[in-house]
């Protein structure tokens, strides 16, 4: 048996933009194929030029040359920003759409979680659609009696599993769903972003689940955008750009390379107008970001250090009575801690502003080595008008904290905190004796 359970190598994926193709009748056939002699003497009459510019133009390339490998039971994850091809490459794995180019090779049976709830009917019950959605996904009959109480008690629909799912919250039909892909047992499991479906404490229920099958040996190919799960599950990590591949390596690596090569290293001013990760819907109020530290150049900060966070914003057409929330996020993307100028006290204009700027200032700051990003959140009233993630970075470097001359290293998590030693020269009976 073959140690690799994934080979793709040279894959490519060609789409055509702009044009939709139409169901094709008999009478298209036909007609086509009358026509065939008359568009061969048009293509001739063209010059070669045009006709190579019209081909590039009406093309474009999601997936272009990619080869990789997953070993037999490797737990392999596949990031990169929207439009990097992430979703196309596991539909070619999971032989949903056909390669233009290149070819794959899979060791084993093959189950995809790729679109949670495909294949539910509103009509039917929740009892009905688990038989239903278990067969589209390759359950076979027995395999579905067998683990239909284990679904149902996954999915914590108990109480209303003869109900026509139409009648279920989007909660609960998304964690019937969820559940029943999550019980499948493929050799090779494909999964896309299926960790974002219900609660918080139902995701953490389903990461468990993806523990628990990376933990029986089987392959495990997962695209999400939930880096810190990435980062637990996976033992080496993809990152795909523009359709290609970037690089290949250890989790945190490349996490840490992705999040920060759309930023500029270490920037103490930052322009935000135009900001590529702003989220969708936000109105471009912060304009520019300053990150700095006394003495220090560049977005640069020692343990223990001041940290100063200054947003400027310009509200174009209304005023705001700006309230800035800031998140520190690990290198990975873990949110560290958070706040904003009302939570932290900071007074609030009472008449809108169209133009100003909000200083946040971190003092002793208690973070180890390394690199940090800012996600910033402008606020009117209770609703966010302007949200930008992993805005910019800043880096914290080694300083002797403790006043020994030595210096600390981040081997030992994000955070420090002051702390006192005593060595008791004593027996241990005797030096607890009497201590309360």
């Amino acid at each position: 048996m073959s140690d690799i359970a994934i080979r793709v190598d040279g894959l490519g994926k060609q789409y055509r933009i702009g044009k939709r193709e139409r169901y094709r009748t008999l009478r298209d056939t036909v007609t086509d194929a009358l026509a065939v002699p008359f568009r061969a003497v048009g293509s001739l009459l063209r010059s070669s030029a045009v006709r190579e510019s019209e081909a590039n133009l009406d093309r474009f390339w999601a997936l272009r040359d990619v080869s990789f490998e997953v070993p037999r039971g490797a737990v392999v994850g596949i990031i990169g920003r929207n439009g990097a091809g992430k979703s196309t490459l596991l539909k070619i794995l999971s032989r949903i759409t056909d390669p233009t180019k290149g070819r794959i090779e899979l060791h084993g049976r093959v189950g995809s979680l790729l679109e949670v709830g495909t294949g539910f009917h509103p009509e039917l019950s929740g009892r009905e659609n688990i038989v239903l959605n278990g067969a589209i996904l390759g359950m076979r009959k027995a395999e579905i009696a067998r683990k239909f109480d284990e679904i149902v008690a996954f999915a914590e629909v108990d109480q209303f599993i003869d109900t026509p799912v139409k009648h279920y919250s989007s909660g609960m039909y998304m964690r019937l769903a969820f559940a029943v892909a999550a019980h499948l047992e493929p050799e090779i499991l494909i999964v896309d972003e299926v960790l974002a479906v219900g609660d918080s404490q139902f995701q953490k229920k389903c990461l468990g689940k993806m523990e628990d099958v990376a933990k029986q040996g089987r392959t495990v190919l997962f695209v999400s955008h939930n880096l810190p799960s990435i980062e637990s599950l996976c033992q080496q990590v993809v990152l795909l750009a523009h359709g290609r591949i970037d690089r290949v390596g250890s989790p945190h690596a490349i996490i840490e390379h992705y999040l920060t090569s759309d930023l500029s290293a270490n920037a103490s001013d930052v322009s935000l107008s135009n900001h590529p990760n702003r989220t969708s819907g936000s109105r471009p109020a912060m304009s520019r970001l300053r990150v700095s530290s006394p003495g220090q150049t560049n977005a640069v900060v020692p343990m223990g250090g001041t940290l100063t966070v200054e947003v400027a914003f310009d509200s174009k057409t209304t005023g705001l009575p700006p309230v800035l929330g800031i998140v520190v996020k690990t290198s990975s993307g873990m949110p560290l801690f958070g706040a904003n100028n009302t939570v932290a006290g900071a007074n609030v204009p009472r008449q809108p502003l169209h133009r100003g700027a909000i200083r946040a200032t971190y003092r002793d700051l208690r973070l180890m080595p390394g690199t940090y990003l800012l996600d910033l959140y402008l606020d009117e009233g209770h609703a966010t008008v302007d949200a930008i993630m992993d805005a910019a970075i800043f880096e914290v470097v080694p300083a002797d904290v403790y006043g020994t001359g030595k210096l600390s290293t981040a081997s030992a998590g994000p955070f420090w905190a002051p702390v006192a030693f005593e060595v008791i020269a004593e027996e241990t009976e005797s030096a607890f004796a009497g201590r309360s």
